[in-house]
């Protein structure tokens, strides 16, 4: 049995290896310090990698060792003060090096355990165990990206792809199919000539001597011109490209930036987003993101313009619904498309306009939706787009999801229950 241990190091000399292997043991500690630390970073610092604390107490280990009483030899390595033997006095109380201050005379603790995290094990705790729901393979989309796979042993191909042990098997099957018959026939030859030799010369027939020399070397040369290695002994591994199913997938950010929502209420809701973005940069390559902004009117707009400007006004939140429409008309077939919504709103509306956007979701988006999450955004009592909302996920539990954030603590807790892993 082979035993093959990593012994490359990473940043300041520690082992990868056992890197990993603490990661893994300690997930559900270091989980948590992410998701506190996701709370307290500003928007600009959420995918960065940095520093993490654990209680020191989580990853304390049993320890064994010597009791009391026996008769025990020790050795203290590094002191150069003392020899075998001297007698250490006992030190006096108070005379330790500590650094003053006022005492407690109750209770005793540790220091958290600190330690770095990548940007990539970061995003990779952040993340863990999260997806997007429902999404379903609808049509392979792969016809501009393909992978090479191994399709079997062909005779012709690169030199850079020649399968040795194949084409050596090939070259020596080749030789004994060829040299069998005479290597047979020689065995003969030669031992019928061994046989001839033993007799005494006087009685040796001579010209069947000289007939066995002759025709041995004869098929010893022939053997020999029978070649190591032919051109049709060249076995060579066959490659061929396999479309890659995609899925294609498509979200909807909507976020309120109406004048009802305050710098705060807005900041939270883009940290949402940004948690949002890049859970499906990282996890869903193919998935594009359709972002709009509405006030009185929705609008279409980039990332940049999406997390940055400064636009308000009124509030129809039934724009924002409308628009949606018109893209997935437009661009994403729901028969091709897997569709997902996610809008933000501190929960105002205007006039009887939320009963128009439970029209606009129940009889068009919803049903072409796999996934559609409402984030209320208050410290404040439910108003009507809450209430009717309700009455929407009653209807659709599996497809339409709600949830309610008060303070920047509960975007992380909010954000991976609606997109957690559903066991099946």
């Amino acid at each position: 049995m082979s035993y093959i241990i990593d012994r490359r190091l990473n940043a300041k000399n520690k082992s990868a290896v056992n890197r990993q292997r603490f990661l893994r043991r300690y997930r559900h500690q270091i989980q948590k310090a992410v998701s506190d630390a996701v709370s307290e970073r500003s928007i600009t610092d959420i995918d960065k990698g940095g520093k993490v604390s654990i209680p020191a107490r989580d990853i304390s280990e049993p320890s064994i060792y010597h009791g009391q009483g026996g008769h025990n030899e020790r050795v203290l390595p590094g002191n150069k003060h003392f020899s075998e033997g001297d007698k250490i006095a006992r030190p006096e109380g108070g005379s330790g090096q500590g650094s003053g201050g006022n005492a407690s005379n109750s209770g005793e603790g540790m220091d958290d355990f600190s330690f770095t995290l990548s940007q990539e094990e970061f995003l990779d705790f952040m993340f863990d165990g999260l997806e997007l729901p429902n999404l379903i393979k609808r049509q392979l989309s792969g016809l501009e990206e393909f992978k090479t796979v191994r399709a079997g042993i062909a005779n012709e191909g690169q030199p850079g792809r020649i399968n040795i042990v194949r084409s050596l098997r090939s070259a020596n099957m080749r030789r004994i199919a060829l040299a069998s018959g005479k290597r047979r026939q020689l065995a003969e030859l030669q031992a019928e000539l061994s046989a001839l030799v033993a007799i005494p010369e006087a009685k040796r027939d001579k010209e069947r001597e000289q007939e066995l020399m002759h025709a041995i070397a004869k098929l010893e040369k022939a053997i020999g011109r029978i070649p190591w290695l032919d051109t049709f002994d060249l076995k060579y591994n066959l490659h061929i490209k396999q479309p890659i199913p995609r899925s294609k997938a498509v979200m909807f950010c909507i976020m309120d930036v109406s004048g009802s929502m305050d710098q705060a209420t807005k900041d939270i809701a883009k940290r949402f987003f940004i948690l949002l973005y890049l859970f499906l940069q990282r996890n869903y390559e193919k998935t594009e993101i359709v972002f709009i902004r509405h006030h009185t009117s929705a609008k279409e707009v980039d990332e940049d313009e999406f997390f940055h400007s400064r636009e308000t006004g009124g509030t129809v939140v039934s724009s924002a619904l409308r628009l949606m429409q018109e893209i997935i008309r437009d661009r994403y077939s729901p028969e091709v498309w897997n569709i997902y919504g996610a809008q933000a709103s501190d929960g105002d509306n205007w006039g009887e306009d939320s009963d128009v956007c439970r029209d606009i979701l129940v009889d068009d988006l919803l049903p072409n939706c796999q996934y559609f999450s409402y984030i209320e955004i208050t410290n404040n009592e439910h108003q009507a787009l809450w209430n009717t909302y309700e009455s929407i996920q009653e209807e659709y539990p599996d497809h339409f999801a709600l949830q309610h954030i008060r303070e920047v603590s509960d975007i992380y807790p909010v954000f991976r229950e609606l997109f957690h892993k559903k066991v099946a």
